[in-house]
């Protein structure tokens, strides 16, 4: 069953006089469950996609899906309460706040619910447990390696327990090894929780590990590699 559709998705911006396109006619239909990597060139309109997903950016032309709700046709309020409710975005730069604990950081999308203390606080320690976390609940981020700031931010974007987890470059700012435990993270979502996850990637290496890999070129949307993109050594 499909949980995304996206059909015929335009997206142009204005500058001054000049309309710039984006994304061209853009159709993609993604499962419930489904682990989907975004691949393409810098520019080729993958993170614009992905907060088009999010219903942080509405599309020029062109309609949007998300189990049975065209996002496309909700106000701004609706939207909001929409993307509280359906979606964990996971950061390149883990956008943690300094200032607070890794608990209070996973703490602040429940802020919003209805959920008592108590309960916000087993739902903050489930998504610390299933990160590998739950021992720095009490450390800030300058107190933790950059994988385990971005485990925390993947605490943060599942603990609501969204319909989907959209992932931008969630590697890119990780040496190897870290980088390597944050995808096998994600394979777990996936795997064990069912999570649908859209990730954004450059690499290679870390596309392989979704079940399904989609290719942007300059807003056009392929099945298959373009010549010149694939694992360097």
């Amino acid at each position: 069953m499909a949980l995304i559709e996206l059909r015929d998705v335009t997206k142009t911006y204005r500058r001054d006089a000049e309309e710039i396109g984006v994304l061209d006619r853009v159709t993609i239909s993604v499962e419930e469950g489904e682990f989907l990597a975004l691949m393409g060139p810098s520019g080729s309109g993958k993170s614009t996609l992905l907060n088009l997903l999010a219903g942080i950016d509405q599309p020029t032309r062109g309609a949007i899906t998300v189990g049975s709700t065209e996002i496309g046709r909700l106000s701004e309020g609706a939207l909001a309460s929409w993307r509280a409710r359906h979606i964990g975005f996971i950061f390149q730069l883990y956008n943690l706040i300094p200032v607070l604990t890794a608990f209070e950081n996973v703490e602040l999308p429940l802020l919003l619910t209805n959920l008592s203390k108590k309960q916000r606080r087993d739902h903050v320690m489930t998504a610390l447990g299933i990160v590998g976390l739950t021992e720095r609940a009490s450390h800030y981020p300058r107190q933790l390696s950059g994988g385990q700031e971005q485990r925390v931010a993947i605490a943060r974007a599942v603990v609501t327990d969204p319909t989907l987890l959209l992932a931008d470059e969630p590697t890119g700012d990780l040496d190897a090894k870290a980088g390597a435990e944050v995808l096998t993270l994600l394979q777990r979502l996936n795997r064990e929780y069912k999570k649908t996850i859209v990730m954004v990637t450059h690499d290679p290496h870390a596309a392989e590990r979704a079940s399904r890999i989609l290719y942007l070129e300059k807003g056009t949307l392929s099945q298959h590699q373009p010549v010149g993109v694939g694992v360097t050594t």
